[in-house]
Formats: structure tokens, C-alpha cells, sequence
């Protein structure tokens, strides 16, 4: 038997989550059976989505049954395996989730290759479900053209930095939205044709600026605030694909004012905006193939650059989930649970 130490979601968050909705435990895990592997993690991804899965309200995903491990993917280890297609000594990517250890069918793991020129931790994040979050988005909804002006909020995150990298690569023009001066420099030297801190008191007036002939393509990761200055830039014909409102995610009531619905659909309609909503699973069949022939190359020539804020210990996941839901990470948030 082996043991794994797990944070399972003790009760759902009403708001900002706090560390009470959490529990850690001990939990013993059985020897594999026949097409499994048990893996020791090495990193764990954490990932704004999370937040949806503590909720029961309706969502395009299960929710996180409280007493249950958080869910997560992960680079791991494999231990044991009970599998013709895994080793033990290999290392895959898979969705333990929170935990130092556990039990998964090889079917649904990804055998990386550790002899590759980037550490295996980026197939939590540019080489992963984010780097492909953006790709698929950008590509398949956005579709920039050259000389167009492609936006995108929370732009040193794995998705907003590959976003705008991607559209720079297609010819497009690339304008990031961080918080702060350091993220704003980073995204200078990212490539990105113009950077502008969201907390800035003159935040409007300089994503005006730095949008002088408008927005062509507005990649959403946040709302709020953010899409109040992005909205009225929005060209006729603008696309904007629809990842993310993480600047809601723990809001517990709507906002104050007026309605602004009919504004909003006034101008999709004046303006023939594309406004899609979109979650990344849906192109996976189709686009994955692509997506890992293409950044693969980009990462390697140097076209696409990231960055990874890894925390070390699994005991520190709370804390910096919550402060991921802040924006208070640098780069793609990952824990790093074991050598």
C-alpha cells in the first residue's frame, strides 16, 4: 500500500475561498490493477477553472464533490504500472489532481519526453492545456489577420502571454494587459507591440493610446473592469473569444448600476461583433495534432517564450491557488511536489 497526502475540498466557498475550505488528509492507495499506473506527483497545475469546480452551480464541468480530492492535472512518475505502454521510471501527464500520489488508468496518461530541450513542466502550461487554450481560441475564433490589433487581459498568464505571442507570429498586432510594472516590462520583452498596466490610474486613457486604430481581436480572460475599457475600442467586425472572467469568479452578488444589456447588445449588433464563449476540449480531437507540431516549433525558435511561478510543496496549494484568483502569480502557477 502506498500513501498519498491529499487536499480535498472540505466545504464550498461562499466568495474569495479561504484555507477552511480546505482539509488535507491521509489516504492508503491500492496496487494497480490491469491498465494502471500509480505515479508519485511531481508537479501539480493550478488553474482559475478550479474555482468553478468548488461551486455546484451549473457549469460545463462536474463540480468537486466536497470530501473529494481537488482536481488538477500533473506531471508524474510512474511508480508501478500495470500497463504495457508505461515503465516504471516514466514520466507522464496526467490529472491527479492534489495529491503526492495516485492511481490512474494508462489510457488516459501521456507518456513526455525528459530528454527534451524544455523541462517536463510545461506540459502544464505552454506546451499544455493553456498553450492549447490559446491557440485553439485565438485561431479558431479570433482569427487575427495581419496588420490587425489583437488584446488580450491577464497577458503574462499561460494563456493571455501565448495569446498574444501567437498573434504576433500571424502578422497581427500584439497588446497586452497585466497588473503592475513588472509584468507590464516582461510583456515588453515577450515581443508584445505595446503593454499597459490595468492598475494604472489612467488605465483607460493608455489602452486608448496603445489602440490607436482600435481592437480587431479582444482575447478575454477577466471582465470587470477590464472589459469596461476594452469594450468601447472594439472595431466593427471584432471577435472576441470568451476564456475566462476570473475578475468574478468570487463574487457573491451582481454588480452595482444600471442593466448595461441593451448597451452591450446594441453594439454587438451596430458593430457585428463575434462575442464566443468557448471551452478548450471542444477542438481537442481536431487541433491537437497541430497545436504540438506548431508551438512546439514556436518554443523552440525562440517565436513563443513563457514563463513558470513554481511554488514548492504541495502544503503551499491553498495559499497560492488563492492568490492565483488575485493575479498575484508571475508566469504559469505550478507546485512542485516532488524531485
Amino acid at each position: 500500500m502506498t500513501t498519498s497526502t491529499r487536499i480535498v475540498l472540505a466545504s464550498r466557498p461562499h466568495g474569495e475561498p479561504t484555507q477552511d475550505n480546505f482539509r488535507t488528509e491521509q489516504v492508503e492507495l491500492a496496487q494497480p490493477q490491469s491498465g494502471e499506473a500509480l505515479l508519485q506527483t511531481l508537479y501539480l497545475s493550478l488553474d482559475p477553472y478550479m474555482r468553478g469546480r468548488m461551486s455546484d452551480a451549473p457549469s460545463y464541468a462536474p463540480p468537486v464533490q466536497v470530501g473529494d480530492t481537488m482536481v488538477g492535472a500533473t506531471v508524474s512518475r510512474v511508480l508501478q504500472s500495470q500497463d504495457p505502454s508505461l515503465a516504471e521510471g516514466d514520466v507522464v501527464l496526467g490529472y491527479g489532481g492534489w495529491q503526492t500520489h495516485s492511481l490512474e488508468k494508462a489510457a488516459h496518461l501521456r507518456r513526455l519526453d525528459t530528454d527534451a530541450p524544455v523541462p517536463v513542466s510545461t506540459a502544464l502550461g505552454v506546451l499544455g492545456m493553456p498553450g492549447f487554450t490559446a491557440y485553439a481560441g485565438l485561431l479558431e475564433i479570433g482569427r487575427p489577420q495581419p496588420g490587425e490589433t489583437v488584446a488580450v487581459a491577464a497577458a503574462t498568464g499561460p494563456v493571455g502571454s501565448a495569446v498574444g505571442q501567437i498573434a504576433k507570429v500571424k502578422g497581427a498586432r500584439a497588446v497586452g494587459i497585466a497588473g503592475g510594472p513588472e509584468k507590464v516590462a516582461y510583456l515588453r520583452e515577450l515581443g508584445f507591440d505595446a503593454a499597459v498596466d490595468h492598475r494604472s490610474p489612467t488605465f483607460r486613457e493608455d489602452l486608448a493610446a496603445a489602440c490607436p486604430d482600435g481592437i480587431d481581436v479582444y482575447f478575454e480572460n477577466v471582465g470587470g473592469a477590464v472589459w469596461d475599457a476594452v469594450f468601447p475600442l472594439l472595431n466593427t467586425f471584432a471577435r472576441v473569444p470568451v476564456c475566462g472572467l476570473v475578475a468574478g469568479y468570487n463574487a457573491t452578488s451582481l454588480p452595482e448600476g444600471p442593466d448595461r444589456t441593451p448597451a452591450l447588445m446594441g453594439t454587438v449588433l451596430r458593430k457585428s461583433l463575434t462575442l464566443r464563449g468557448f471551452i478548450q476540449t471542444e477542438f481537442v480531437e481536431r487541433l491537437t495534432e497541430p497545436f504540438v507540431r506548431d508551438m512546439t516549433g514556436w518554443v523552440a525558435d525562440g517565436s513563443v517564450g513563457y514563463r513558470e511561478d513554481v511554488v514548492d510543496g504541495l502544503d503551499n496549494a491553498v495559499e497560492a491557488f488563492r492568490g492565483l484568483l488575485r493575479g498575484d502569480n508571475f508566469g504559469k502557477l505550478v507546485i512542485k511536489v516532488a524531485e
